[in-house]
């Protein structure tokens, strides 16, 4: 009798609820709490959910494996190349200075990097500017002694921003846009059989249609960003700080002959507040300068010396116009973009022990240069070649990896480890992967608007388009682009193929992968349409209440899955919507888009916030804590603002 008791007190749709929807729910419930609360890495985290769902016939093998052949996400794994290669030039810093500069404050910091991502999301996908501005924000936040888990989220949500601004923003816009251009050719079809009375949607989206409506959504969300950055964003430090490090390096730098350093303040070139590291005094010439003051300006060929922890002469190594100031560095066999750096210990048996660097002759020896030298936090007040080893000194050297293989078990040194990270930058190649980086931007430009540009062309130039047959051309994919600017990158040595496989994050990569078979699970149980229905009911009849139960239904989805399924899912609902209560159906094609677009309130909700989510140190209530005012700001923006835009009804 139990359970008919039971089961007369449920409802009866909950009872007509099939197992393979709550077993999804329960998954996805499994999920959200593993992220909020375990330590595991969010691709073994989503991983295993696939894996569950697979075993319990939900998805099928192929389904599960579907996002790994992605070709968006194939795209995404080679724009970390793309961005290796500028990040191993200098390229995007090189940039980042010019528009990023020299914030005061962690909220000034906020501002002066969300603007200009915006901009370029809008020019460009906003996936690969995120992928290539995280290490450049990285080493911008640790010049300035600003968390990265103030800038890592407002990064991400930047290029959100801007990505609904036009068509080409979003990888979620195009989709909608092919969506709408599928629907508009089978009302077509319908017409000419009899079986519609007119065509209501249009025959595709223009590049502007969304810029309406997202430019006012971009602004609403960067101020609010800059306003409350201060009291929502965590303020987090890396488990072991740089200061623990008691192991201090005297390194000797020059001011290259065509610095951009020169003629600036020491405060200018911002060598004067770097992490872990102090200018201990400049030579110039015959004249030592001891105490270097905020105001003393930089000269060709300034020999400074710096004393700092190794974390930090890694990172002079990046500042271009500065060179490490022995010339031996440019007579090792080795290409630059192939060395390390690697620190070694000189044991009392080394051959090295009693003589000088230069007498030693170590860069014959090892094929390896001396950078620094730490003697038991001593200060050396010598050339390099000058320094007189003694056992237990710890070199910083520059060699080819090889070196920490070699010399582990040889006697000249106690201990010899890889410092990770540490490939000197080509500064006389930033330009070449600028150049790369503009034609790529270029080539996704023309590809996403080619359909709107043909026309274009034939009215100006009827007679070229002709002849050429314009109309039979097809834009590059955006795949076929990003590979051909990865491959520039190595074939003009702006990277390595070592660095180009390292650059890749395969844990984001993998995660995006699997969230794609999370949402097809979503589909393929009918729970996705179940929460979608169970949503819609609540519009009550209202024009505006309508179209903000699609917005907020869509961005539930959203959250839940990935931004392109909830597009596919969510346009023929809202379309359906559209039609039942008379409303025009532009509105609610761009409500898709944008609520499909700016999921900020889960690390899933986007895949540029599953990018940052490790970077930043981020847990999962830091994006619940600054997401979800921000996706109903963002919301409230949109329905607002349709009406004046695109009208509701005809």
């Amino acid at each position: 009798m139990e359970p008919n008791r039971v089961s007369s007190t449920m409802p009866s749709w909950l009872l007509a609820i099939p197992f393979p929807v709550w077993l999804t729910l329960g998954v996805l419930s499994f999920v959200f709490g593993m992220l909020a609360f375990s330590r595991l890495s969010s691709d073994l985290i989503l991983i295993g959910a696939v894996l569950i769902l697979l075993v319990a016939g939900v998805i099928d093998s192929k389904e599960s494996l579907n996002g790994l052949a992605n070709e968006n996400l194939i795209a995404v794994a080679l724009l970390y190349v793309v961005g290796a290669g500028m990040a191993d030039t200098g390229g995007m810093t090189l940039l980042a200075e010019k528009m990023l500069g020299r914030p005061k404050t962690p909220e000034t910091a906020v501002i002066r990097l969300m603007l200009p991502v915006a901009a370029a999301s809008a020019l460009m996908n906003n996936t690969p500017v995120v992928a290539m501005m995280i290490p450049v924000t990285v080493d911008w936040a640790k010049q300035n002694r600003i968390p990265v888990s103030k800038l890592m989220m407002p990064l991400s949500f930047a290029a959100i921003l801007g990505g609904v601004c036009t068509l080409i923003g979003t990888s979620t816009n195009l989709v909608v846009g092919g969506l709408v251009q599928e629907a508009h050719d089978k009302q077509v079809q319908l017409v000419n059989a009899g079986k519609l009375a007119a065509v209501t949607l249009p025959d595709g989206l223009g590049f502007l249609d969304i810029t309406w409506v997202g430019v006012p959504v971009s602004i609403a969300g960067i101020a609010f960003l800059a306003l409350t950055s201060r009291w929502l964003l965590p303020n987090r430090k890396p488990p072991i700080s740089n200061t623990d490090d008691a192991r201090e390096y005297t390194v000797d730098m020059v001011v290259t002959a065509d610095s951009p350093l020169i003629g600036k303040t020491i405060e200018e070139a911002g060598l004067r507040h770097l992490p872990g590291v102090f200018l201990a005094e400049i030579q110039r010439e015959e004249l030592v300068i001891p105490a270097v003051g905020p105001q003393e300006r930089l000269r060709a060929l300034d020999r400074l010396v710096f004393v700092g922890i190794v974390d930090s002469v890694v990172d002079l190594r990046k500042i271009r116009g500065l060179a490490p100031a022995t010339d031996q560095v440019k007579k090792i066999a080795t290409p630059s973009l192939d060395r390390c750096l690697i620190e070694a210990v000189v044991s009392n048996t080394s051959p090295l022990v009693g003589v000088t660097i230069r007498d030693g002759k170590f860069r014959t020896r090892y094929n390896a240069v001396v950078i620094a030298v730490a003697r038991n936090g001593e200060k050396i007040n010598k050339k390099i070649g000058d320094i007189e080893l003694q056992p237990g000194d710890t070199l910083l050297l520059e060699a080819h990896p090889s070196f920490a293989a070699e010399q582990r078990k040889s006697r000249d040194f106690f201990l010899v480890s890889r410092i990770e990270d540490s490939t000197p930058v080509a500064h006389e190649r930033a330009w070449v992967a600028i150049a790369i980086l503009g034609a790529l931007v270029a080539a996704m430009i023309l590809e996403s608007s080619w359909e709107q540009l043909v026309p274009l062309i034939q009215s100006a130039l009827p007679s070229l388009a002709e002849s050429v047959s314009l109309a039979s051309w097809k834009a590059p994919s955006l795949l076929t682009v990003v590979l051909l600017a990865a491959a520039a990158m190595l074939i003009t040595r702006c990277t390595t193929i070592t660095q180009a496989r390292r650059s890749i994050d395969w844990e984001v990569i993998l995660a995006i992968a699997a969230s794609f078979a999370l949402g097809k699970a979503l589909v393929n149980s009918g729970a996705a349409k179940l929460l979608g229905n169970l949503m819609n009911d609540l519009s009550g009849g209202h024009d505006w209440l309508t179209l903000a139960t699609v917005y907020f239904v869509t961005l539930i989805v959203t959250e839940l899955i990935t931004n392109n399924a909830a597009a596919a899912l969510m346009f023929p609902l809202a379309i359906k919507t559209a039609e039942a209560a008379g409303m025009q159906p532009m509105p609610f094609i761009i409500v898709v888009m944008v609520a499909a677009s700016c999921g900020f309130a889960t690390p899933i909700g986007y895949q540029t916030n599953l990018m940052v989510y490790g970077p930043g140190g981020y847990k999962f209530s830091d994006y619940l804590r600054v997401g979800i005012p921000l996706d109903i700001l963002v919301g409230i923006v949109t329905v607002v603002v349709m009406p004046w835009a695109w009208p509701l009804r005809s």
